[in-house]
């Protein structure tokens, strides 16, 4: 198993960040996040904290359902 390093990580997740969302969003994003003192790890606990079992499954269906999983075509090394 590898394990990213924190350049990688942000790389990683600013790709992300800005293929979902295009670069002004992702800089309101960033902006907010910075501005509002966020703690994501928190929101998510709170987040889940309220939800039900059944609640939970069936958001995690319907996520399924629009978001289909596509994996990546894997890369040929030359």
């Amino acid at each position: 198993m590898s394990y990213l390093n924190s350049v990688e990580i942000m790389d990683k997740g600013m790709k992300c960040l800005l293929d979902a969302m295009g670069a002004v969003e992702t800089e309101k994003f960033i902006s907010a996040v910075l501005r509002e003192k966020f703690n994501y790890t928190e929101w998510r606990k709170n987040y889940f904290d309220d939800m039900s079992p059944k609640e939970f499954n069936e958001q995690a269906a319907y996520y399924a359902k629009i978001n289909p999983f596509v994996p990546l075509k894997k890369q040929v090394k030359i």
